[in-house]
Order: structure tokens, then C-alpha cells, then sequence
């Protein structure tokens, strides 16, 4: 993309760096269970990235939902299983919310072991 203006180019990178800093900060410091929802808005903010220094593009922003599509279609899924496993064991037992959290969550150590959780 040709850039007429070097402010308008780093107004178009920070628009999407600091919701991303934000939103990383956000997935590795959350203690609930939906914590991996955050994926999706992380994985369209790094693509739109991409996006800004690809030389090949006319328009920023044009159709990134659809390459979204395939992690959405691993993570929606995989978080809906995780709720209805939450509401079964709540039907069957007599724990309160934060207990059956409590009890899925998985909290490595340290910010390394968090990383290597996912990778």
C-alpha cells in the first residue's frame, strides 16, 4: 500500500496495536473459564496487522472476517462445550459458579508456563 502521509500510516498501526497490547494483557491475566474467546479478537487484530504492510492491498480492512471464519469455527464450538459441561455439573451438584470455574481453571505458574500452555 502506498502511504501519502507517515502520520496517517502510524494512526492506521496504532488503531490496531494498542487494543492488541490490551487485549494480550487481557487473555493472560484473566482467571475465567471464556478467557479463550479472547483469541478471536487477537487473531483479526495481528491479521489486520499484517494486512497494513502488505504492498498488495488497495483497501485496509476489507474482508478480513472471512479468513477469521476457521478460528472461530475451533474456538466457538470449544467454549460452548466447556459451558455445557458447567451447567451439567451444576444440575448434578450443589456447587456454586466459582467453585465449577475454580475447578476448570488451569493456572500455571508463571507467564512462561501460560505460553507454553498454548503452544
Amino acid at each position: 500500500m502506498d502511504w501519502e502521509d507517515a502520520q496517517y500510516g502510524m494512526w492506521l498501526l496504532t488503531t490496531k496495536a494498542i487494543p492488541l497490547l490490551l487485549l494480550f494483557i487481557w487473555f493472560f491475566t484473566n482467571r475465567h473459564w471464556w478467557y479463550h474467546t479472547l483469541l478471536v479478537p487477537i487473531v483479526m487484530y495481528i491479521y489486520q496487522i499484517m494486512g497494513l504492510f502488505n504492498q498488495n492491498t488497495k483497501f485496509v480492512d476489507e474482508s478480513q472476517l472471512i479468513y477469521l471464519i476457521p478460528v472461530m469455527a475451533l474456538i466457538i464450538p470449544t467454549i460452548y462445550l466447556i459451558r455445557a459441561r458447567i451447567f451439567n455439573k451444576i444440575n448434578e451438584a450443589n456447587k456454586t459458579m466459582e467453585e465449577l470455574e475454580d475447578e476448570f481453571k488451569i493456572s500455571p505458574k508463571n507467564f512462561w508456563g501460560k505460553v507454553k500452555e498454548y503452544f
